[in-house]
């Protein structure tokens, strides 16, 4: 029941991540601003989830300064300024494909890095494959802030599995401050805003409060968390990479880009690089017994700790 609740969790998560893809691209083509998305997606949040503030504020006192920062920067509104400006310099197709895909490859070098995990040599085949995929799909110049995307989202993966927030309270943790650093942003007129000056048309409000408050900012917020409670961070990250198939194709229709034959190429080699490095067993701490690592694959805490989250 875990895992198949945890699959559940990653294929909606996967489903969101194409939708948000789709619409940070569509943001230069909409009447909203970078900053308008932005509220939308942390402020829609916040008055949904209202009645479990306070329980959050309280609990936070146990999380490690550390721990919080990761969450807040990893998917919170540097996060979002850092794709927000990748989907200005690129398609959908490359920004669904570039950041999911190279979450699997930032997340296992985190975790060599801070728990001593090897990386086996099929594992390093199997990222290769992965990153192959990418560059094969071309850098251009928002090559750069694509990856970097990816390394901070993946940072956010790494924080996911330390805290002891709930997926409620995480949700919560980085939405409240990146909404209230949005609104100071736009007040102040450091961003500038459609919304605030009644420019944005109410029909891309609309689909924004859809896609980014709701979908991103609750779904995803909620089921990514639950996924990678059941899942563990490796396998979580390694199925967020297939989003881009998701991205690619219905980019097509939506915003009328046709995939390049380079783009197909490279989504063919992460899925392959994806579905081999999801197969592989999991990696351990230089020393520790396998069957040590079979019962920590999944997060530490009890799965009823999830269902807590539900109840302000």
């Amino acid at each position: 029941m875990n895992r198949s609740t945890g699959l559940a969790a990653m294929a909606v998560t996967v489903m969101v991540w194409a939708g948000f893809a789709l619409s940070v691209r569509g943001i230069g083509v909409s009447t909203l601003t970078t900053a308008d998305a932005a509220l939308i997606r942390f402020g829609v949040p916040v008055l949904l989830l209202a009645p479990w503030i306070p329980r959050t504020i309280r609990r936070l006192r146990a999380e490690r300064p550390a721990v919080l920062a990761g969450l807040l920067v990893g998917a919170g509104l540097p996060y979002f300024l850092v794709a927000a400006l990748a989907g200005r310099l690129t398609s959908a197709a490359l920004v669904g494909l570039v950041i999911p895909g190279t979450v699997p490859v930032f997340v296992a070098l985190l975790a060599y890095r801070l728990t001593r995990s090897t990386i086996s040599k099929p594992q390093a085949a199997a990222l290769a494959v992965i990153l192959a995929g990418v560059a094969t799909a071309g850098f251009q110049p928002a090559g750069v802030v694509l990856l970097l995307a990816g390394l901070i989202w993946a940072v956010y993966t790494m924080a996911l599995r330390l805290t002891v927030l709930d997926p409620i309270g995480t949700a919560l943790a980085l939405c409240l401050p990146s909404s209230l650093v949005t609104v100071l942003l736009i007040v102040t007129g450091v961003l500038p805003s459609n919304l605030a000056a009644g420019l944005a048309r109410p029909a891309d409000t609309v689909l924004y409060l859809l896609v980014q408050g709701v979908g991103v900012g609750v779904l995803a917020g909620l089921c990514y968390p639950v996924a990678i409670r059941r899942l563990g961070g490796r396998t979580a990250a390694t199925l967020g990479a297939l989003s881009p198939v998701v991205t690619a194709l219905a980019a097509i229709p939506l915003l009328g880009e046709p995939i390049a034959p380079r783009d197909a190429a490279g989504l063919v080699l992460v899925v392959a690089g994806v579905v081999a490095y999801n197969r592989l067993p999991p990696s351990r701490p230089q020393g520790t017994p396998r069957h040590v690592v079979d019962r920590t694959v999944t997060h530490r805490r009890p799965a009823l700790a999830v269902d807590r989250g539900l109840r302000p």
